[in-house]
């Protein structure tokens, strides 16, 4: 597998990176901040230029979302429901405020340590898949433990197809899935290193209403499963509804924080 790596493509490159940390990577001590909660924001805010000046994407977000939750975070197009799970992630940096993520405060890590924070404790599932073309379904979802030098990765990598329901297509690439089962290898990958977060952002966006459904059906059982914290980045009503809690984004800021009905 290591081999292969290093004929892909640029772009798969900073693909893998940006979501796990390299094999020479070394882990680094952080400050580490007491809180019961696995996702914490305080006063969180995100300002970018553009060419009329700079725009704030987040402005002033304070939230703590605790293990076994499950959260939908809705909002318009442009509210900031991305680049807060951006923030969570450790993709962008806050310009202000702290991102305690189980305990650690992000802005006191480098780019070695986030990239390792991110292997131990976050899974991340993205609308449009992101899975390396040239790849198995399987050798997709063994990339973050190869990465990180487990002699286990693909025992571990079929456990997990197993449980997204797609161990009979072990061997096949992404262009041969239908876009259901790529989404599952995407939430298989996301698992595999035993998160306790997981971030899925628009995971339906793709699909049909059906698949969508069966999607969203098989994140909540995999949270529940493993007791990890959920967060879910949508638009769609219907599926915030299914969480356990609903935030509410617009222009940058919560609107409204509530039990879903």
């Amino acid at each position: 597998m290591i081999t292969r790596l290093i004929i892909l493509s640029k772009r798969e490159k900073i693909t893998i990176y940006l979501i796990y940390p390299l094999p020479f990577q070394k882990r680094k001590h952080s400050i580490m901040t007491p809180t019961h909660a696995m996702i914490r924001l305080d006063r969180a805010c995100l300002s970018m230029p553009s060419r009329a000046g700079m725009v704030t994407i987040l402005n002033d977000v304070s939230l703590e979302i605790e293990s076994g939750e499950t959260v939908a975070v809705l909002g318009p197009s442009g509210a900031g429901k991305t680049t807060a799970m951006m923030v969570m992630a450790g993709l962008e940096a806050v310009s202000g405020g702290d991102v305690i993520i189980a305990g650690k405060n992000l802005s006191r890590m480098d780019e070695d340590s986030l990239a390792r924070m991110r292997r131990d404790h976050i899974g991340i599932i993205f609308q449009a898949f992101r899975l390396i073309p040239s790849m198995t379904a399987l050798e997709n979802v063994a990339i973050p433990l190869e990465l990180d030098g487990d002699r286990e990765a693909f025992d571990k990598a079929r456990s997990a197809l197993a449980d997204v329901r797609l161990d009979h297509r072990l061997d096949h690439f992404p262009d041969q899935l239908s876009g259901g089962e790529q989404q599952r290898v995407a939430i298989a990958r996301a698992i595999v290193t035993g998160p306790r977060i997981l971030l899925a952002d628009e995971p339906t966006g793709n699909l049909d209403q059906a698949t969508g459904a069966e999607i969203m059906a098989l994140l909540l059982d995999t949270a529940e499963k493993h007791q990890a914290a959920l967060v879910l980045i949508t638009h769609d009503e219907s599926l915030a509804a299914r969480c356990g809690r609903i935030i509410r984004i617009a222009d940058g800021r919560i609107d409204s924080d509530s039990k879903a009905s």
